[in-house]
């Protein structure tokens, strides 16, 4: 009996410490609300906005991860279903699919979640640059140009603003949060249309990797 007692203290406590040191893994589908007060006032956050390549194989938290995705481009006002980022006549035309070791997810806005769509790896093949094997994390930029033309006959190229309002976002939040990013031009693209199964009507933007400073 006694023994039966103290497994099962092991198990509860276990699941407990699994709770509040939450770490990505093949299960993850939903995240914690976003904490959006906290961090540091808007003028620090942009004195100590920066490029890192130099970064840490430290895990990011779920927490973090949600706050991270939130600031880049989740949902502020719910009513109007408006972003923190703008978008030319709100198209909304831009996804953000999350690279990690668990596999790869997309981000879904309007309910605050991670979709998994794929369990594979792919961090080491977005780009060719060293950091790429070591980041945690690296956020994929990509336009629906379906969303981003809607009817225009003209080029006008409004998805690489949008997603330049996207990346100063990710930019902000880590300098507020003493985390480390680079927005990365020369990725893979081919590679990548193919690691994420994208149509010919999907285009790759940018990539941001984010993790800890080494």
């Amino acid at each position: 009996m006694k023994f039966i007692k103290l497994f099962a203290t092991v198990v509860i406590f276990t699941a407990i410490s699994c709770t509040n040191n939450q770490q990505p893994s093949a299960s993850i589908d939903n995240l914690p609300a976003p904490q959006i007060k906290g961090g540091k006032p808007l003028m620090l956050a942009l004195r100590d906005r920066k490029t890192t390549r130099d970064f840490s194989d430290k895990e990011l938290s779920l927490q973090q991860i949600s706050d991270l995705l939130w600031a880049a481009n989740g949902i502020n006002r719910p009513a109007e279903k408006r972003h923190t980022a703008p978008t030319a006549r709100n198209r909304q035309e831009l996804d953000i699919y999350v690279a990690m070791k668990s596999g790869v997810y997309l981000f879904d806005a309007d309910n605050q979640k991670l979709i998994k769509q794929s369990d594979k790896d792919i961090r080491a093949e977005i780009g060719d640059q060293d950091f790429h094997k070591i980041v945690p994390l690296t956020l994929i930029l990509v336009a629906d140009l379906n969303k981003a033309f809607e009817g225009d006959t003209t080029r006008n190229d409004y998805e690489t603003i949008d997603a330049g309002y996207i990346s100063q976002n990710i930019y902000l939040y880590c300098a507020s949060e003493n985390l480390a990013t680079v927005a990365v031009g020369w990725i893979n693209r081919p590679k990548i249309d193919s690691l994420l199964h994208l149509s010919s009507r999907q285009r790759v933007i940018i990539a941001h990797p984010v993790g800890y400073p080494k």
